[in-house]
């Protein structure tokens, strides 16, 4: 298998093999404790820019689908696991975390010891880095390292926000019961509508926002990046989230 390297601007350097889209990449690396959930943390907009570690040891095991994502695409600069599971075991998986990353052209790394790549961080902080398969030289990679921007100052909202509104009314389907009845979903789908302003939000929130949903019950999901209030062109809103 194809070796990889992860190296960090204070020169620490990381072997492991390729994982992903073939190639380099930089980002602020920092770490991720969830026990699963690993497909929403990648398209999770909030990471936009940095290289994510998930200090759980084994990633990939239930696959990954669709109606999991929590934005159009894997927003991660870059992706960093011990293993990576090449077997999957969920009906409802329609890829795998390979095939994910493949797709999406996020160059990732596994086989580093993630705990100790947490504990440095934890101790030194989060900080620029990079993964690369090209270039294997230490130095120079660290070097590429020292030179990767930072998100300090960027304007990354305007990178991950919607190009225009849209109206969202895909709610959480089955994994989540109805807690309203009939009519009073179809009493408040003619009284709410809810605006939500995209500065990267997750699609689970706009899930809530959408007809039938518990909690709301009912309504529109109205999504646009908001530069001002004067963009709400929608009228009357029942609720607005941001």
């Amino acid at each position: 298998m194809k070796k990889a390297l992860l190296a960090l601007a204070d020169g620490t350097v990381f072997e492991g093999r390729a994982l992903g889209y073939e190639g380099e990449t930089v980002g602020e690396v920092v770490f991720n404790t969830a026990m699963t959930g690993y497909q929403e943390v990648l398209t999770d907009p909030s990471y936009k820019g940095q290289i994510i570690t998930m200090t759980c040891p084994h990633i990939g095991n239930y696959g990954a689908t669709p109606e999991d994502m929590e934005s159009r695409r894997p927003w991660a600069e870059g992706f960093v696991v011990l293993e990576a599971s090449r077997l999957v075991s969920n009906w409802r998986s329609r890829y795998t975390i390979q095939e994910m990353l493949m797709e999406a052209k996020v160059v990732a790394i596994e086989g580093i010891d993630t705990r100790a790549l947490t504990r440095h961080l934890r101790e030194h902080g989060s900080q620029p880095g990079i993964i690369t398969h090209v270039d294997l030289d230490h130095a120079r990679a660290v070097g590429r390292a020292k030179q990767a921007p930072g998100i300090l100052g960027r304007d990354l909202v305007r990178e991950v926000t919607c190009a225009r509104s849209y109206e969202w009314t895909t709610g959480s389907g089955e994994w989540i019961p109805a807690t309203a009845t009939e009519s009073v979903v179809d009493e408040r789908r003619t009284r709410w509508q809810v605006v939500a302003y995209d500065f990267g939000i997750k699609q689970n929130i706009l899930r809530r926002l959408a007809p039938g949903a518990p909690g709301l019950g009912a309504g529109q999901g109205l999504a646009q990046l908001a530069r001002g209030a004067g963009q709400l062109r929608a009228g009357p809103a029942g609720g607005v989230e941001a």
